[in-house]
């Protein structure tokens, strides 16, 4: 039976612990913007997923940071980072690990693959086959990995940021909706502004070098059990009934709308609400409000939806469709 997903335990001082979750936020961005220019939401949302315990879908063009943002969160952190370049003939054994006989002992030892890690950056997983992203999206489920008859545990902070490119297709193998629902949130990482871009050509050109980031500065703001901490403060945080029937609702108006072929499942609010309690306590706050919900609406139910063919012709996307929905749904006062 699968554990179930993003149980945090127990913390026991509320005031303290949301404190230290809203001061992990201004300590990590402030040490990631030393080497990401812009990017403030995709950053916050990206650092709202780690504290809620759930796994990231970053999607945008070629050479946007999506790759720069992973590394010096993780770098902001103090958590261990590691990436795979995902390609056809990526393997699950790639992945997971492999025995291998070594010489010396004249036996077959374990050799444990990248996924044991903190922070495991899945580069372009829709460029692996069915049998290698199911491998990676059972041990994110699980948080756990069978290897050679044994159940070994990957670590508490464990953390997957996959990306994909929007645009290209050919040689990819789109994620079925099942797994992209294992997501927490997909965030959608776009073009800089006219002066961010500015901002990185003039950093560049003083010498900035995306892959030394202890030269750029960026150094861990906090540690692991400081953001494990946080994590389990979720525990604490309140949301009124009014609320919570407000997360129920705008999920279930996903399934009603005429623009949604298929509408977002329970996990989807499980998900909606892990999300709004970890942006609250990140915003120093011990308590979801309705902003907290329509500010992740977005990022947590767009890559569940299929829209019906009759959008699709019109053009409309998940944003649009979810914008109409949201706007359906009474905000509780």
């Amino acid at each position: 039976m699968n554990a179930p997903p993003f149980s945090p335990p127990p913390f026991p001082d509320t005031g303290n612990a949301v404190q230290a979750a809203n001061a992990i936020r201004e300590g990590v961005l402030a040490e990631v913007r030393k080497a990401v220019v812009g990017q403030d939401e995709p950053l916050e949302l990206m650092l709202c997923g780690l504290v809620a315990g759930g796994h990231i879908l970053l999607e945008g063009v070629p050479g946007v940071a999506k790759t720069l943002m992973a590394k010096a969160l993780s770098r902001s952190v103090g958590a261990d980072f590691k990436r795979i370049q995902f390609t056809p003939d990526l393997m699950p054994a790639d992945i997971l690990g492999t025995s291998v006989f070594d010489l010396k002992s004249q036996a077959f030892v374990l050799a444990r693959g990248p996924i044991f890690t903190d922070l495991l950056l899945a580069d372009e997983i829709n460029r692996a086959p069915a049998k290698t992203q199911s491998a990676l999206l059972e041990a994110m489920q699980e948080r756990a990995v069978s290897l050679e008859g044994k159940n070994l545990q990957l670590s508490p902070m464990f953390t997957v940021f996959a990306t994909q490119n929007p645009v290209e297709s050919e040689g990819t193998y789109p994620l079925p909706e099942a797994q992209l629902d294992r997501f927490l949130l997909k965030i959608d990482v776009g073009y800089p502004a006219p002066e961010e871009e500015d901002a990185i050509l003039e950093s560049v050109h003083r010498g900035f070098d995306a892959g030394d980031l202890a030269r750029a500065g960026v150094n861990a703001a906090v540690t692991k059990d400081d953001l494990l901490q946080a994590r389990a403060a979720l525990s604490t945080v309140n949301v009124e009934p009014p609320v919570l029937g407000y997360i129920r609702k705008v999920v279930a108006a996903t399934r009603s709308s005429p623009n949604i072929r298929l509408g977002a499942g329970p996990r989807a609010g499980v998900h909606l609400l892990l999300a709004s309690k970890a942006l609250a306590v990140l915003r120093g706050r011990d308590f979801v409000t309705p902003d907290d919900v329509r500010f992740l609406v977005g990022p947590v139910l767009r890559h569940r939806l299929l829209l019906s063919p009759d959008a699709e012709l019109d053009g409309a996307t998940p944003a649009d469709v979810l914008r109409e929905v949201v706007q359906g749904v009474e905000v509780p006062r």
